[in-house]
Order: structure tokens, then C-alpha cells, then sequence
């Protein structure tokens, strides 16, 4: 009633006022409702403290919202999709693996694991294996960490895989992730697909892309990147040579690393010597105030010698289980219980039959084994609220109580408010000791649990319609639910799900996509079909709208369903949707509504995919209209249709008018950047201010060569060729007079001038720039230096390109010798070089020389990938058309018939689309990716 209740109340208020990061609610009325206005509050700080979000009221105002004022999240990154939850969900990954306070003389470990980030460029990925529970993770959290407090420059990419069949195993997910980060960091924003395919495809070029960007080492760690399903095939990106500044470490269980990853330089995590064991076991005792006598240290010394009973996780679960009995029960009677078991489940099951015996009642057994089997067969977990609304007679004080226990012994913890199992040998012991019985069993809890989602979305659709808020009510239906019919293998009651429109529209704006597609795939429906129904479904849902704003929400739907069709390629079918969502905005909201901006800036990008550049011009200008008369002229929403105008000009080559927008542009992204604080944005504007000030009252120095060179290289990477030009020239003069003509920057700043004449088809000045960049690197550089490969192959292409065969002939018998020289003769890398060169001996009829080449890129891919490999089955078809011109017919036929046998049993890629004949197999399928102008650019190397 505006009264404070109690002098206890009045001493926080008067506390929390001396606080600097203290956000006061005031707030009169219900429980549930103030509940909610900390929900939001604490909403906001987290996206615009923590994950750099816009934020903006006027929305919320309008839309009659009192709080929810944020900016829809897939605008962090122009029209990039990001999901918080999955962030958070890596965050909490990484601190749980980091969690031990124990090294387990990992000093030697860090040390290799140093030496990799120091050694110089080609090296493949670095393999960590070691058992399951060896540590791994634990090793990698805190090498990432002493990473991140002693180099400061090297920017750290990280994912946790978590169980097989999870959200954070999926690799386009995954690839998605890693990209965003890249782009975050380059404070880049960029259109980013979400093809499955093709993202997967054009993450090479982006890293290579983005790599160039940054000043100093780039580190990707993928931990346990075995447990992503046909991982070989979905990571294949890490078999190529990687651009110079970027080093991968990957974890993996000895038992199933791929064959062909066995090839890279390993790291094998030792077991526990006997030192670590008896540290790790006392700490656990000692937390507990539990004294082990000699004779007890000595049993546990001679048990933990097996390697299935002295990796970290046994000996962390041994240490727990006897600490947690010591003051209560017996020592060594749970010392004998312990020592008969040989391996970390069955030390598990005795852990999981002493917490049973702890419980008063059968009922709470019960309920112990209920909460363990619904958690296993979820896809990402199950929340408290959750199982207390499956197990009504689940009290909070009995489930407090268990889930301590539980907790306490590794077998649960939490990940985004879910609990799910700690380790895989926690859920391996479940299935063991409660499911035994097989599918049937588990096939009963997942039915449970479809049941459950199924009421809980009931529900929440109708307060949907009731209060527009599904995006934040549906994600846990539309986490689980398909991927339970999935399980279930129930395709009628998938295909349904998926055409409730707020599943779909939930998966897809939080990034999902490649999620969505595989549903699609399994009900056996192509894109088309798919478009088609989803228009259907909207269609009939329009009927029963009633309202401004049931049409508001049916507004965003039409749009999320148009955007999803763009990013698949179906730019005709995603007219329609965007068309409808317009009309629907201008009709129930205002013509002048920042939310018709949003339409039109989503219809124009389709116009621009579709290269009807007149039709979306004139979108972008009314968006930017509206969007002004919004916000204001200094907006970063008015700096987002600028930027959209900009390329549009850029691609009908209008660069004066182009680059007019562009400033105006940075100007407003500058001043907002001051206003937010952001630190990332605003250092990098501040880098280049002082470094422009450097550059025009300094001397001639190698530093300010540098610069030039950098700064031409940003400018090629925004397309404006012509000030890229002007920079790269002036490096390239200030070298040559600092260092000398014959110095290898030089020849860098001569590679960067060939790559931007290249791009502007002037090629004899590219030829002549590449050839005395080669001249130059050929003479200072090893014969297996990377910057000599480099240039060997973008020359080698140009002449290709050229019709200059001849030329082409002894470079790219080079880049074979270069390889071999890397990487070793059987590599991958070698096969590709050798195809490549094959290709080109085909094009010049030498079908005699390139026969040999085929066969033993043939025979390196066989014995790295399998015989059913997509690459062994391209070189098989390319032998087939070289047997087919030398008239050996019945040896092309058999050939050809191989390759397709290969292609028709390869998996799609997710997302229905094949595998990619791109980038990874060289010159025989495309010359695009290799002309790509990112490919060229170099950056000087710290």
C-alpha cells in the first residue's frame, strides 16, 4: 500500500541507495506481478549489460507493453539469429568443467598446450584424447583460463559438447556459435546464412576472413567434439590447412576418435599416478573433516592402479563417497564396497543404492527414480517446476532434498535452470540399474514427458493470444516436444507439431535452423512442401484472428515464416509472407510504425537476394523514412537501413553514393557506441583513431607500413576498393623505402595489391604483382613457409583463370611439395593439392600425367576417410571421366557406378541438402571459393 512493512525493509532500501549497481523496483500491487517486473528488469541488465543489446521503449510503448521494451535479439547482429540460452549454456559449461580446485599435475599438459599456440603456421589441430572422466575438460578449462590472464591478445573460442543428441552437440549450432563470436569480436555485422549446408561450408571463409581482422593468435577449443553425430564429416573444415594465426585444440575419448583425426599431433592425459590420487581423495575427505588411517590410504593407493580406477572422475566420485559416509558410518566397510568396484558406472550405482538407502519411505525411492529416468530421456533436462508439475505428490521439501544428494555426488547439475546428468557414466548407470527392460521402458517415460509439453503448450498458446508473449512462454515445448516425436519415431504427431506455428517460429528465432529442417527431412518433406504447408497453416490460422492483437502476433509469425523461406533460398515463396506481415503491420499498427520498418527492411532483403534492386531501394528508403521519424536521426536503427542502402548501391557499383551512407553510418554507430559504454566497439573505433592520427604526423616506420597495410586491408573487406587501394599502395611505397624492395613485407603488400586488382579484373597487373610477391617470398622464406604457399596458390589459380596453363603447371606442382613438406605425403591436404593438379593436366589433355595423380589422391583419401567417403567418390567420378576420354568404357562404368554408390549412401547433410562440392575438394568443382576476395588479404603478422 506504499508503505514500507518493516524497519528490516527500510534498512536494505537504506543500504542498497550507498550502491553503485543497485537497481531499485518500486512496485504497488500482487505478488505475481511484481514478480514479473523483476523479470523484466533482470531481463534488460542481462542483454544490455552483459550481451551488448540495443535497447529502445518506443516499441514496447506502442505495442501497449509496460516493460518488454527491448529490441528484438535478432537485431544484435543486423538479421543474425542469437540465442542467449545457448550462450549461457556454454558459460555454465565452462565454469562447471573449471570447477576442481585440484591441477592433477597438469603442468606438463599446459606446456604442450603452450608450445602449439607458440609454433609456427601450418600446424594441424591439436588432439587431446585420454578415457572417459580423464580430465579433459578440466585440463582445457584451465589452460583456457590461464590463456585468457596471460595473453590477453589471443582471443579464446570455446564450446563444451554436452551429452550425444543435445542441443550444444549439434554441429551447425555449434559452427553458427563459433562464427557470431568472430563476428562480435571483429564488431563485425554481416549476413550470416543459416542453410546448414552452406553455413557449414563458408565457416572456412569466414575464419579465414575474420582471422585477418585481429591482431594477434585466434584459439578454438571444441571439447568432447566426438560426441557430435558424424563428426568427421560435419567438422571437415579442421582437415584443411587453417589460416596462419589460428590454432584448434580438440578433445576426444580414445575409443572414438575418428581414424583420420588420429594422424594430427596428440595429447594423451596419463592416468592418475598414485600422488594425485591420494591429493584429490584427501581433499574431498578433508572438506568433510574425515581422517583416513596409513592402512586406509595404502588399501586406496593399491585399488586405484587399473586404468578404469585412477582417472579423475573415479578417483573425484571414491573420494565423495567415502567423505560423505566417514562421520556416519563405517570406512572400511565402504572402502571394501568401493574396492569391488572396478570402473566409474558401477562406483556410480554404489553412490545411487547408498543415497537410496538414506531415503525414509518407498514412495520417495520411487520418486528418486522417477526424477532420474524423465531427466535421461529429455532432450535438454527438466526443470524443479517442471518435475513438481509431473510428480504432483513431489514435495519441494523431499525434492530439495534429493537433488542435494545427487548433486553432491556428481550424478546432477544444473545447465540454464535444467538439471541434467553431470557425466555420461551418470546416465549410463541409470539405464543400467532402472531400465533394463529396454526401449519399452524409456519409450513409457518419453511418452510421459509428450504428454506433459503437449498440456503445457495448450496452455501457453492460449495465453498467446491472449497476452502476445510466446516468445518467452514456448521454448522448453519447442525444445522438447519434436525432438521427442523424433525419438519416438512418431512422424504423424511430428508433422503436427511442427505446423503449430509457435514451435516453428520458436526454433527458428532463436537459430535452430538447422533443427527444424531435420524434423522436415524426417516427415519426408522437401523445402517447397514445406513452404507450402507452413502458408497453409497461417492461412487458416488468420481465419480465427480476432483483434489487434491476435494480428500483431500473426504479423511476426508471417514474418519469421518469410525470413525462414529467404534463408532457405526460396525467395519467390518468402514474398508472400513478408507481403503479409507488411499489411497486416500498416493495418493494426500505423503506417508510420517501426514495426512496418521492420517489414519493409526484411522485404527488401529478399528483393536484393533476388537482384530486383529497384524494388528493394525504394523499401530500404521508406524503412529509413520511418525508422527516422521514430527514433530520430542518430539511431542504430537508422544506421542499419543506411548500412542496407549502402551495399545495395555497392552491388549496382553507386560507390560515391555508397560511401556517403557508410560514413554516416559510422558516425551514428560512434556516438552510440560512446553513449552505451561498449567496450569492444568503442576500442576498436579508438584504435583507429589513433592510428590514422599516427599515420599522418609520423615518420616513415615499419609500424606505420603496418598500419597502412591493415587499414587497406578493412577497407577491401568493406568493398571500397578504391581507398583500399590508396592504403595498400602506400605500404607497399613505405616499405620499400624503410626495409628495402627484397624485404618480405613487401612482398606482403605486394600479394594484398594483387588479390584487390584480382577483384577489379585488371589481371596482368595482379600477374605481375603475385609474380614478384613470389620472387621475393621464394628467396626469404623456407621452401614450406606458409606466406610462400599463399602466394603459390592465388597465382597459380590466376593463371589458370588466365588460360595461362603452362604457367600454372610448375606452381601447382609446388603447392604439392608444400604440402608433403607440412603436413607428410599421406595427408588429406596432399590429396587435395594432387587432384588439383590432376584437374589441371585434364584441362590441358594430359590425361596420361594425371592419371597417376588421381590414383594416389585416391589412395591417401581411402586410407585417411574410409572407403564411403563423398571425397573418395569425387576422385572415383573424376577417374571415370578420364577412363571414359581414353576409351576404356568398361572401367569408367565401373568407376562411375562406385561414386554414385558412395553418393546415394552418404547421408544427407542436415537440412536435406548434400554435402558440399566446395572448398574442401580443390579446383575440381568450383574456382569460386578460391577466388573469393577474402581468400587474399594478408595482415601483418605481430
Amino acid at each position: 500500500d506504499g508503505r514500507v512493512s518493516s524497519v528490516s525493509v527500510q534498512q536494505l532500501i537504506e543500504q542498497t541507495s550507498y550502491m553503485n549497481k543497485a537497481k531499485m523496483i518500486d512496485h504497488v500491487g500482487g505478488v505475481e506481478e511484481g514478480a514479473y517486473e523483476i523479470y523484466n528488469c533482470v531481463e534488460k541488465i542481462i542483454k544490455q549489460d552483459i550481451l551488448g543489446c540495443e535497447m529502445t521503449d518506443l516499441e514496447g510503448k506502442d505495442l501497449g507493453n509496460k516493460e518488454d521494451s527491448t529490441v528484438p535479439e535478432e537485431e544484435v547482429f543486423g538479421d543474425v539469429l542469437w540465442d542467449a540460452h545457448d550462450e549461457q549454456e556454454q558459460m555454465e559449461a565452462f565454469q562447471q568443467a573449471s570447477n576442481s580446485t585440484c591441477e592433477l599435475g597438469f603442468e606438463k599438459y599446459f606446456e604442450r598446450l603452450n608450445d602449439l599456440v607458440a609454433a609456427p603456421a601450418p600446424i594441424p589441430p591439436l588432439l587431446v584424447s585420454g578415457g572417459p572422466g580423464s580430465g579433459k575438460s578440466l585440463l582445457l578449462s584451465k589452460w583456457i583460463q590461464l590463456q585468457q590472464k596471460h595473453s590477453p591478445n589471443a582471443l579464446i573460442l570455446y564450446h563444451f559438447v554436452g551429452r550425444p543428441m543435445s542441443t550444444s552437440s549439434e554441429s551447425a549450432l555449434i559452427i553458427k556459435r563459433l562464427t557470431l563470436k568472430l563476428m562480435q569480436h571483429s564488431w563485425l555485422v554481416s549476413p550470416l546464412t543459416f542453410d546448414p549446408a552452406k553455413l557449414l561450408e563458408e565457416f572456412p571463409r569466414w575464419l579465414e576472413k575474420l582471422s585477418a581482422r585481429h591482431q594477434g593468435s585466434i584459439i578454438i577449443i571444441i571439447d568432447s567434439i566426438d560426441q557430435i553425430q558424424q563428426a568427421e564429416k560435419h567438422m571437415k573444415w579442421l582437415i584443411d590447412p587453417l589460416p596462419v594465426n589460428v590454432r584448434v585444440i580438440v578433445s576426444v575419448n580414445v575409443e572414438t576418435c575418428p581414424q583420420a583425426w588420429r594422424l594430427w599431433p596428440t595429447l594423451h592425459l596419463d592416468p592418475l599416478n598414485s600422488k594425485d590420487v591420494k591429493s584429490l581423495i584427501s581433499a574431498e575427505c578433508n572438506s568433510a573433516n574425515v581422517k583416513l588411517s596409513k592402512e586406509q590410504e595404502k588399501k586406496l593407493e593399491r585399488h586405484c592402479r587399473s586404468a578404469t580406477t585412477c582417472n579423475a572422475l573415479y578417483v573425484t566420485l571414491l573420494g565423495k563417497t567415502i567423505a560423505c559416509v566417514g562421520n556416519t558410518g563405517d570406512i572400511d566397510e565402504i572402502l571394501q564396497q568401493c574396492c569391488q568396484c572396478q570402473d566409474t558406472v558401477s562406483l556410480y550405482r554404489l553412490v545411487l543404492r547408498s543415497i537410496q538407502e538414506s531415503l525414509q519411505s518407498d514412495k520417495e525411492k520411487g520418486l528418486l527414480r522417477e526424477i532420474l529416468c524423465v531427466i535421461g530421456v529429455s532432450h535438454n533436462g527438466v526443470s524443479e517446476s517442471e518435475l513438481m508439475e509431473l510428480y504432483p505428490e513431489l514435495t519441494s521439501a523431499v525434492l530439495a532434498s534429493l537433488l542435494h544428494s545427487l548433486h553432491k555426488m556428481c550424478l546432477l547439475t544444473y545447465g540454464c535452470g535444467l538439471l541434467k546428468f553431470q557425466h555420461l557414466q551418470a546416465w549410463e548407470m541409470v539405464k543400467l540399474e532402472y531400465m533394463e527392460a529396454g526401449e519399452n521402458v524409456i519409450s513409457a517415460y518419453r511418452q510421459k514427458l509428450v504428454e506433459y509439453f503437449t498440456t503445457q503448450l495448450r496452455v501457453l498458446i492460449f495465453i498467446c493470444f491472449s497476452f502476445n508473449s510466446q516468445d518467452r512462454v514456448t521454448w522448453r515445448s519447442a525444445d522438447e516436444l519434436p525432438w521427442l516425436f523424433q525419438q519416438q519415431g512418431d512422424k504423424q504427431k511430428l508433422h503436427k507439431c511442427l505446423l503449430n506455428l509457435f514451435v516453428s517460429q520458436n526454433l527458428y528465432k532463436r537459430g535452430h535452423f538447422a533443427e527444424l529442417l531435420s524434423y522436415w527431412q524426417l516427415v519426408g518433406k522437401d523445402k517447397s512442401s514445406m513452404a507450402a504447408e507452413y502458408f497453409d497453416s497461417l492461412k487458416e490460422y488468420e481465419k480465427s484472428s480476432e483483434g489487434e492483437e491476435s494480428m500483431i502476433c500473426l504479423a511476426d509469425l508471417y514474418e519469421t515464416l518469410g525470413r525462414f523461406l529467404k534463408d532457405l533460398g526460396l525467395l519467390s515463396q518468402a514474398v508472400a509472407p513478408l507481403q503479409r506481415s507488411l499489411e497486416i503491420r500498416e493495418t493494426a499498427l500505423d503506417p508510420d510504425h517501426p514495426r512496418v520498418a521492420q517489414s519493409l527492411h526484411q522485404l527488401a532483403g529478399v528483393y536484393v537476394q533476388w537482384k530486383k534492386f529497384g524494388n528493394a531501394e525504394q523499401l530500404y528508403k521508406q524503412a529509413l523514412e520511418i525508422s527516422e521519424n521514430a527514433y530520430g536521426a542518430e539511431h542504430p536503427r537508422v544506421a542499419r537501413e543506411l548500412d542496407a542502402l549502402a551495399t545495395l548501391y555497392q552491388k549496382q557499383n553507386k560507390y560515391e553514393q555508397a560511401e556517403q551512407l557508410r560514413k554516416k553510418s559510422f558516425k551514428i554507430r560512434q556516438k552510440a557506441a560512446r553513449q552505451k559504454g561498449s567496450l569492444c566497439g568503442f576500442a576498436l573505433l579508438r584504435q583507429r583513431a589513433l592510428q590514422l592520427e599516427e599515420l599522418t604526423l609520423g615518420k616513415d616506420t615499419p609500424d606505420n607500413a603496418r598500419t597502412l597495410n591493415e587499414l587497406g586491408v578493412l577497407y577491401y573487406l568493406q568493398n571500397n576498393l578504391e581507398t583500399a587501394e590508396l592504403f595498400l599502395k602506400r605500404s607497399l611505397e613505405m616499405r620499400e623505402r624503410v626495409l628495402g624492395s627484397d624485404h618480405p613485407d613487401c612482398a606482403q603488400s605486394l600479394n594484398n595489391l594483387a588479390a584487390l586488382y584480382n577483384e577489379k579484373k585488371h589481371y596482368d597487373k595482379a600477374e605481375e604483382l603475385y609474380e614478384k610477391a613470389l620472387d621475393i617470398r621464394r628467396r626469404a622464406l623456407a621452401p614450406d613457409h606458409p606466406s610462400l604457399a599463399y602466394t603459390v596458390k592465388h597465382l597459380a589459380v590466376l593463371y589458370k583463370k588466365m588460360g595461362k596453363l603452362d604457367k600454372a603447371v610448375p606452381l601447382y606442382e609446388l603447392a604439392v611439395e608444400i604440402r608433403q613438406k607440412s603436413f607428410g605425403p599421406k595427408h588429406p591436404s596432399v590429396a587435395t593439392a594432387l587432384v588439383n593438379l590432376a584437374v589441371l593436366y585434364c584441362q590441358m589433355k594430359k590425361q596420361i600425367e594425371a592419371l597417376p595423380l588421381y590414383e594416389r589422391a585416391l589412395k591417401i583419401y581411402e586410407d585417411s576417410f574410409g572407403h564411403m567417403h563423398p571425397r573418395v567418390g569425387e576422385t572415383l567420378k573424376n577417374l571415370a571421366v578420364l577412363s571414359y576420354e581414353r576409351g576404356d568404357f568398361e572401367k569408367a562404368a565401373e568407376l562411375y557406378k562406385r561414386a554414385m554408390e558412395i553418393k546415394e549412401a552418404e547421408t544427407l547433410l542436415i537440412g536435406g541438402k548434400a554435402t558440399s562440392r566446395h572448398s574442401s575438394s580443390g579446383d575440381t568443382f568450383s574456382l569460386k571459393s578460391a577466388l573469393s576476395p577474402n581468400a587474399f588479404l594478408e595482415h601483418g603478422q605481430r
